[in-house]
């Protein structure tokens, strides 16, 4: 899988500063710190079609219903930190869900295993039929 922060996605979302909520006194009543970056899947030229279907699918509870990512970021007081971080949230994201994942492969217990299985049974079944002769 190619490196996905090696394609240049700056052009095709928007991001747009707002005011941030909660606490920080005066600051947070003047400043708009609060980070929303835009990504419109289905629009990307950078995502190939399979990547696109793949992101469509496994982020389906993340995105609008016309495809738009939204992501937000408004941890730090300054919009600087708050635009790295939302960045950063987006390549993460994206290489978390295009990622290709393992296809398991199913295992049959060892020979030592299913022999260890049966005497545990076995020990059991005494035990319980020991006490069934007592009473």
């Amino acid at each position: 899988m190619h490196n996905i922060r090696k394609k240049d996605f700056s052009h095709e979302w928007q991001i747009s500063a707002t005011r941030s909520g909660g606490a920080g006194g005066q600051n947070v009543n003047k400043v708009n710190t609060k980070i929303e970056l835009r990504f419109s899947i289905p629009d990307s030229f950078a995502l190939s079609e399979d990547e696109k279907i793949r992101l469509m699918n496994r982020l389906p509870e993340k995105l609008t219903k016309n495809g738009e990512l939204i992501i937000t970021a408004e941890n730090e007081r300054s919009q600087l930190r708050n635009k790295e971080l939302a960045i950063e949230k987006f390549f993460s994201l994206l290489e978390q869900n295009l990622k290709r994942r393992k296809k398991r492969i199913p295992t049959k217990p060892s020979r030592a295993k299913r022999e260890k299985r049966l005497e545990e049974k076995r020990k059991h079944s005494e035990k319980k039929s020991r006490r069934r002769r007592d009473l």
